[in-house]
């Protein structure tokens, strides 16, 4: 079944304006043109079109947003991802309602509140501090590393590392699950855009040394239980994509300096 631009905008709550922006943008694309120039959309479109709303909800910017869902190519790991964030999200907002409840509680009291209450929920830095507190014991107990610092400064980049890293994570699972030869090219090229990220954002790391990483997590339980407990096999999988990739890396960097010389 298809349905006008009109009939999408009453069943999402999306102005036709909008609607009509998207197409523009190419961020959803109707399923085809009538002859007399309306916008059909089909059940793809829509899925699409509340997938998009979910992202919007998470507050991205549009050409973010098309950014992420080029990458992730199943519907599934589009949902699961949001699911993921939008949890988050709804942890953060629990925090402040209590801080909120707190602060109208002191009023009703004649109670003054406690500076650090006043404006707990507020402080993103806390979340990833929570979030790494498990990651960090484990490094200082079985490596003796120093624990990992967040500054107010370093929130933004990190949420924005951790997007990326999730669309990374989640695009190797979905090709182990559809069967997806680890030395394929989708997946080198996933690989080559992962790395191409980290070294733009203060993350310099080689294919070389990608791999190294990788075959660390088989080694370590730490990291092979979450990988295993995202997708049974994707720390192997991964592991295999890597050490492929590399090897194609050093054989094109080996043309190239034969060719040069």
């Amino acid at each position: 079944m298809l349905y006008t631009v009109k009939e999408v905008s009453e069943l999402s709550n999306v102005t036709i304006k909008t609607l009509h922006y998207y197409h523009k943008i190419g961020l959803l694309i109707p399923s085809t043109v009538s002859d007399a120039g309306y916008r059909l959309y089909g059940s793809k479109e829509l899925e699409r079109l509340q997938e998009i709303l979910f992202y919007k909800e998470l507050e991205f910017p549009l050409d973010q947003i098309k950014e992420m869902m080029e990458h992730l190519s199943d519907r599934l790991s589009i949902l699961s991802e949001q699911e993921e964030l939008l949890l988050r999200r709804k942890q953060r907002l629990d925090i402040i309602v209590q801080t909120l409840r707190k602060s109208i509680a002191h009023i009703k009291g004649g109670e003054t509140m406690d500076n650090q209450e006043m404006f707990k929920g507020f402080e993103n830095e806390e979340d990833w501090k929570r979030a790494l507190t498990d990651q960090n014991q484990y490094l200082q107990e079985t490596y003796g590393m120093e624990a990992l610092e967040v500054a107010p400064t370093d929130v933004l980049e990190l949420n924005e590392q951790a997007v990326e890293a999730m669309t990374f994570m989640n695009n190797m699972a979905s090709s182990l699950r559809e069967g997806i030869k680890h030395n394929d090219e989708k997946i080198g090229n996933w690989i080559g855009n992962h790395l191409e990220f980290m070294n733009g954002h203060g993350n310099p790391i080689s294919a070389n040394d990608f791999a190294a990483q990788t075959r660390f997590f088989l080694s370590d339980d730490f990291h092979l239980k979450m990988l295993e407990g995202q997708q049974t096999g994707l720390a192997y999988y991964l592991s295999a994509a890597a050490e492929s990739f590399a090897a194609k890396n050093l054989e094109v960097n080996n043309i190239a300096t034969d060719e040069y010389l």
